[in-house]
C-alpha cells in the first residue's frame, strides 16, 4: 500500500510480519509441554510397592499402561489420556490399544495396598489380550 507525504514524496508501508513474537510464544509454549508431559503419564496416585532388588526400566512415551489404586479401581493409560475401565472391558481395549501402538508390553501399577487377587485378574485378562506384562515397582532406599 502506498501513500504520499505532506512533501510530495510516496512512501510504502511495512508488508512484512514480524515473526519473532511468534517464535517467542512457541519457544515458551514448547518448554511448558515438555514439563508436563512426563508429568501427566504419571497422572494416577499409586503408591507403589518398594523392592531391593529391580531392574530399571523405563516405560516408552507410547507404552500401554494399567494402574490400580488401593481401592481397587483400574486405569488404562496411553501417552497423555488416563482413563477410568471396566475390568471386564480391558482384554478388549488392551487389544485395541496394542493393536493401535505396534508394541506387545504392558506395564501395571499396582498400589501396595491393592488386594492380590485383583492385581493377579488384571495381569491374566492382559496375558489374554496378547500381551508381555512387567509389574512397575519403586526400589527401596539403601541405607
Amino acid at each position: 500500500m502506498a501513500f504520499t507525504n505532506q512533501r510530495g514524496r510516496t512512501q510504502t508501508s511495512l508488508a512484512e510480519i514480524n515473526v519473532t513474537p511468534l517464535v517467542d510464544v512457541m519457544l515458551v509454549l514448547l518448554v511448558i509441554f515438555m514439563v508436563t508431559a512426563p508429568i501427566l503419564q504419571t497422572g494416577i496416585d499409586v503408591n507403589l510397592p518398594k523392592t531391593k532388588e529391580t531392574k530399571v526400566e523405563q516405560p516408552k512415551p507410547r507404552s500401554v499402561v494399567i494402574s490400580i489404586d488401593k481401592d481397587g479401581n483400574t486405569y488404562l493409560s496411553t501417552q497423555s489420556e488416563a482413563k477410568p475401565v471396566k475390568v471386564n472391558e480391558l482384554p478388549k481395549l488392551l487389544q485395541e490399544k496394542l493393536g493401535q501402538s505396534g508394541e506387545r508390553k504392558v506395564y501395571v501399577r499396582g498400589d501396595g495396598e491393592t488386594p492380590y487377587r485383583i492385581i493377579a485378574y488384571v495381569l491374566d485378562l492382559a496375558k489374554q489380550a496378547g500381551a508381555e506384562v512387567s509389574l512397575v515397582t519403586e526400589p527401596s532406599v539403601k541405607k
